[in-house]
């Protein structure tokens, strides 16, 4: 059986990851995008995304508190590291705080209305948290790839 402890263990893991990968790239390549790939998104833009999708299962859909959130402006935002590594502080303590606050066998407290993504339990809806953390994790790492093999080049 997987623990509140241990989920919030692998929470932190991939958190960890994006401050690392936020630190290499430095204020230069925080903000910036795969050259040549319309839509990409900046390594800072992928923070505030993360945090904005941790407040809105881990509280506003699981315990009912709304998050004010503006999905768009996610994956436009700019800022520093180190505005991004706060921004991750502040997201992390808030995913234990929720994750610790979850009755994982209970439904969701606030649902989102009109969608129907098979989320029964705040258990469920914390593991859609993960999974979205890992996933944005990823194309983090592809990012900061392309960026820092374009910076040597140039």
């Amino acid at each position: 059986m997987l623990t509140i402890d241990s989920y919030l263990t692998f929470c932190d893991e991939a958190l960890d990851a994006y401050a690392g990968i936020v630190r290499q790239l430095g204020d230069p390549l925080v903000n910036a995008t795969v050259p040549g790939v319309e839509g990409s998104n900046s390594a800072f833009a992928l923070v505030s995304h993360v945090v904005g999708v941790m407040g809105r299962w881990g509280r506003t859909v699981n315990r009912g508190i709304v998050v004010p959130r503006d999905r768009d402006e996610e994956f436009t935002a700019t800022g520093t590291v180190d505005a991004a590594l706060a921004l991750l502080d502040f997201g992390r303590a808030r995913l234990h705080e929720d994750a610790l606050a979850a009755v994982v066998d209970a439904p969701p407290a606030n649902p989102p209305a009109g969608r129907d993504d098979g989320y029964a339990t705040q258990g469920e809806v914390l593991m859609h948290v993960h999974q979205e953390l890992v996933q944005h994790l990823g194309q983090l790492e592809v990012t900061r790839d392309v960026l820092l093999a374009a910076a040597r080049q140039d």
